[in-house]
């Protein structure tokens, strides 16, 4: 079973394609421009795992 952070991760990765989630202290790698779609895509992962883990 995934661990939270884990999942977060692996969504952040896999659909808004960000290496990581850690604050880096630099504009350049700590934002980042997404479409809405993609927002979605995130948020109904994580929706998903949320209920997964139930």
């Amino acid at each position: 079973m995934q661990t939270r952070d884990e999942a977060l991760a692996k969504i952040a990765a896999t659909i808004l394609a960000m290496e990581t989630l850690d604050t880096r202290k630099s504009d350049r790698l700590d934002f980042h421009e997404l479409a809405v779609w993609q927002i979605k895509k995130a948020l109904e992962a994580a929706y998903a795992a949320g209920q997964k883990a139930k």
